[in-house]
């Protein structure tokens, strides 16, 4: 059974929740870092889930950015650096959440 658009995007929103929970704490801390990454991944694989012309409607070309980061993550860990999480979550997910809450309110 497939899932809906309105539960993708709540799915995504509930691993924003725990990213925005894990943020508060010492980014320094490399437990911290490795959930937030988690998080991350399933936010995206989450979003993965809805049909390639929403994402396009949704992220345009950052899609195949978040897609690559995932993959990254999942994939090669190692390879992230702490500081491009930092980033992300500070500058980049505000943003992401606002996209999905605004499409959940005209869904």
């Amino acid at each position: 059974m497939s899932r809906t658009e309105p539960e993708l995007l709540r799915t995504a929103l509930l691993h924003l929740d725990f990213i925005d929970e894990y943020a508060s704490m010492d980014l320094e801390q490399s437990v911290v870092v490795d959930a937030i990454a988690l998080r991350l991944a399933g936010m995206i694989d989450a979003l993965s889930g809805l049909p390639a012309p929403v994402l396009d409607d949704l992220f345009g070309e950052d899609w195949s950015a978040m897609r690559g980061l995932r993959n990254r993550i999942a994939h090669g860990y190692h390879l992230v650096a702490p500081e491009v999480l930092r980033i992300t979550v500070i500058e980049e997910l505000p943003d992401v959440r606002e996209i999905i809450e605004s499409r959940l309110r005209t869904s």
